[in-house]
């Protein structure tokens, strides 16, 4: 059987296209089967918050991003919660970051990386079926040029909440849809619209509609700026015999802000108009033999700005796990903690964004007070800053087999490191996407250990003020997978370490 491709990605969103990058810093061959012809360059997503903006520092891309984006990243003052604001303006360093860098924006770059890479993608081709084996998955598709079938070693669905990949795969994807109706316009606002210097509107007939959210007894309205003359407005109804026929309008739209605030608020050009249903959505698994899933086509969260940041942890999670079963080093049962891991991201995302839809579905005084109360606790610095971290995905620590340090499964930190060539950091080690033993101490017994693994791990020694560890085994996905206390001895930390190594680089 002739393999014409190492890995096959259904979908050239930015979670496939991430994830072809990824696997060709491995060396990989993916190739990105897009159905449509060409990239959309109707604004979606507004931009990347979290951590997963650390991630692409770890991978020496965020400057580039940053160039590209509406400003750099910056901490968020305020961030949504449901309907109401997280306010960190208050901290010195804010747990949540945000980078403006509209999706059409984000997809060119990330298309972009994986070309120079070597990746091929091909517009125009959908997936209409697979069939799998023990060594391969064959895909039938259909293209410009007619019906065709590629062959892969793996097929990995990013193709989004209506998969097809996880359709043909037959994996469930069990959850809710629920009820109220979402609208949502960028647009401009005209002259009669009167901005004041906090972001308040003063409306003719209506008066003062305050920056954030406003909740009447028939529905919820937000409001926020994404630049200067570009308005970000929401309405939330359960008024679903409301929605009209096709695509929202900006009529549609006004109508729907009347019913809300009572009045009418006058609205300029558009830029961006989409109507929709939250959905809480999660595979059963993210993997079917050959066939994986990633993104949107395994979750569905019921909140706005986590998806794509969550797809795109989906994607560098992947990718690593795939070049160790391509490349014969994979321990068994390597691409299974895949599913394990992310799953278990996912369903923590899945809990903080049902938590946001019951502070926002309440219209009785009994939600009214539960709002008050969550607004009251998070004025406290601690809750705000574990709430934050929860938000970012910053606080993502996977369970890691025989390793209890404090670190371990912990994203690594980006320690300054003083080496004989000069000073460098973690950050800057995981460029190149290689797992890393990282010799803090001088540790020659822990160096003797990994040189058995010094084909797939980089074996570096460096000095770090306030070390936190003798020594750390980073993964490809900048994860700790285990890590040597300070001063532990060596016939203790020798075998744990050769446990760790054997566990995920075989």
């Amino acid at each position: 059987m002739r393999v014409e491709a190492d890995v096959i990605i259904a979908g050239a969103g930015p979670v496939g296209l991430m994830l072809a990058g990824e696997l060709r810093l491995a060396g990989v061959r993916p190739l990105v089967l897009e159905r449509y012809a060409e990239r959309s360059e109707v604004p979606r997503a507004n931009g990347l918050g979290g951590h997963i903006l650390e991630m692409l520092r770890y991978r020496g891309v965020l400057e580039e991003f940053e160039a590209a984006s509406i400003g750099m990243a910056h901490p968020a003052p305020k961030y949504p919660f449901g309907d109401v604001h997280l306010d960190f303006s208050n901290l010195a360093d804010p747990p949540l970051r945000g980078l403006y860098l509209p999706q059409q924006r984000l997809e060119r770059l990330l298309e972009e990386r994986a070309a120079e890479l070597g990746a091929e993608v091909r517009r125009g081709h959908e997936i209409t079926g697979f069939t799998q084996d023990d060594t391969a998955v064959t895909v039938q598709a259909t293209g410009p040029d007619g019906a065709y079938e590629v062959t892969g070693r793996y097929l990995v669905g990013c193709d989004g909440g209506r998969s097809r990949v996880r359709e043909l795969a037959g994996i469930a994807f069990p959850g809710t849809t629920y009820p109220e109706v979402n609208r949502l316009g960028q647009v401009t606002l005209p002259d009669s619209v009167t901005t004041s210097d906090n972001g308040d509107l003063e409306v003719p007939g209506l008066g003062l509609v305050r920056a954030g959210f406003t909740r009447t007894e028939r529905g919820l309205f937000g409001f926020g700026w994404l630049s200067p003359g570009l308005a970000l407005i929401q309405t939330t109804e359960k008024e679903p015999a409301e929605i009209g026929e096709g695509g929202l309008t900006l009529a549609e739209l006004g109508d729907s802000i009347e019913r809300v605030l009572g009045g009418r608020l006058p609205l300029g050009e558009p830029v961006r108009l989409s109507r929709y249903q939250f959905q809480a959505r999660q595979a059963e698994r993210y993997r079917d033999g050959r066939v994986l899933i990633a993104g949107d086509a395994a979750h569905l969260f019921p909140a706005t700005g986590v998806g794509l940041n969550a797809g795109l942890y989906d994607a560098v999670n992947l990718a690593w796990k795939l070049t160790g079963e391509l490349d014969g080093w994979a321990p068994p049962g390597l691409l299974d903690t895949y599913h394990a891991e992310r799953h278990y991201a996912g369903a923590r995302t899945m809990m903080h964004t049902q938590a946001q839809v019951a502070l926002r579905r309440g219209l009785d005084p009994a939600a009214d007070a539960l709002r008050e109360l969550f607004l009251e606790i998070v004025t406290d610095e601690q809750p705000l800053r574990r709430i934050g971290s929860l938000l970012a995905g910053a606080d993502l620590r996977y369970p890691m087999p025989g390793a209890d340090h404090p670190l371990a499964g912990g994203f690594a930190p980006d320690l300054t490191l003083h080496t004989d060539q000069g000073t460098t950091g973690v950050a800057e080690l995981m460029h190149p996407a290689r797992p890393v033993l990282l010799d803090l101490a001088d540790r020659a017994d822990l160096r003797e250990v990994a040189q058995d693994w010094k084909e797939i791990v980089e074996i570096r020694t460096a000095k770090a003020e306030d070390r936190p560890a003798d020594a750390l085994l980073i993964r490809p996905d900048a994860h700790v997978a285990w890590a040597a206390a300070t001063g532990e001895p060596g016939e203790t930390a020798a075998p744990a370490l050769r446990t760790a190594l054997t566990t995920w680089f075989g």
